[in-house]
């Protein structure tokens, strides 16, 4: 975020957590503190509402997800009463999905809280809103407005949205104890509005930052990269140059930083078309899977094969299987490696 604070014990990348919670091998020995009794997440996209939305639920919530066990054990340790969710810009803005918003009117331990005076739209907004081009704006609009008078119904978490906020320091004596926020307004024309500070600020106590602020493509050596919108030039995937016959985009770097799973599929597919479409022009040194395999040997490199994935696979289901759950991940390279018989 380039913020004075930013570096203090206790605040981290959503991407970090998100990892810790879904047993990524290189992460497992990350430590988040959730004694803590209020957590604030930077950011207003899906990761941030994955964030959110693990912080809010109860372990039988999380029990039979395949979340990891580790994971697991320190969240049901959680003292954590109150989940903020920071966004610079308003709900017209905001990029969660329908999906992702709704299931917080739903949970069992934690309700939502929207200030009505935050749902007051400009012009602008009012406009980007009711574009046709994008009609989950209004249907999140419309969930935002029914939490503004939800019902707590007993639940004692609370997950506080707020919009026109961005933060402005972070502040501890060692480790994080509070965040400066400044309320902002919106300038600009349709489609395209920034938000603006006002100077008008306030500070949020809190012992947990994680920070979902968007990502950037960085570019590779030799590869025509647009700075600009930070992905690797490319029509169709097919990365755009003089002697890059072979070389393809998908994903992020292709298009830029946005979408989910079911963006990306479609995605792929254009790009493997383009690569379908060259086959005739790719001149690999050997066309046999078993030459591909004896260069990795000769060098020295372990790989994983698509049967020997199988196999871990398999043996995650049937240990998640023993707990009730859809899968019990290994966390340990080597514990996968062992699984596949290597």
């Amino acid at each position: 975020m380039g913020i004075p604070g930013e570096d203090l014990s206790g605040s981290h990348t959503a991407t970090e957590f998100v990892a810790w919670y879904n047993g990524h091998p290189d992460y497992q020995n990350r430590s988040f503190d959730v004694s803590c009794k209020r957590a604030v997440v930077i950011g207003q996209g899906n990761v941030a509402m994955d964030v959110c939305r693990i912080l809010c639920k109860t372990v039988d919530e999380l029990k039979n997800t395949d979340i990891s066990a580790h994971a697991l054990e320190v969240l049901a340790k959680s003292q954590i009463e109150e989940i903020h969710m920071i966004g610079r810009r308003g709900p017209a803005q905001a990029a969660f999905t329908t999906g992702e918003i709704r299931e917080f009117g739903h949970l069992i331990h934690a309700y939502p809280i929207v200030k009505a005076e935050d749902l007051q739209l400009n012009g602008a907004s009012q406009k980007e809103m009711e574009d046709p081009l994008y009609p989950a704006r209004k249907h999140n609009y419309e969930i935002l407005q029914s939490f503004v008078n939800i019902d707590p119904a007993g639940r004692p978490r609370k997950f506080v949205i707020h919009f026109f906020k961005s933060p402005k320091a972070i502040e501890g004596s060692g480790r994080v104890e509070k965040i400066i926020l400044e309320k902002n307004v919106l300038e600009g024309e349709v489609g395209n509005q920034k938000a603006k500070g006002t100077g008008q600020t306030e500070a949020l106590d809190c012992g947990l930052i994680l920070r979902s602020v968007g990502y950037k493509g960085l570019p590779l050596p030799e590869i025509p990269f647009d700075e600009k919108h930070a992905v690797i030039l490319n029509s169709r995937g097919r990365i755009i140059g003089e002697d890059i016959c072979g070389c393809y985009a998908a994903g992020w770097i292709k298009r830029g930083a946005s979408g989910v799973i079911g963006t990306n599929k479609p995605d792929s597919e254009e790009t493997v078309q383009s690569l379908m479409e060259d086959l005739l022009k790719l001149q690999p040194s050997s066309e046999s899977n078993a030459a591909f395999e004896n260069f990795l040997k000769e060098k020295n490199v372990r790989f994983v094969t698509f049967a020997d994935w199988q196999k871990i696979d398999a043996e995650e289901i049937r240990r998640g299987q023993v707990v009730g759950k859809p899968r019990e991940k290994f966390v340990n390279v080597e514990d996968m490696l062992k699984a596949a018989g290597k």
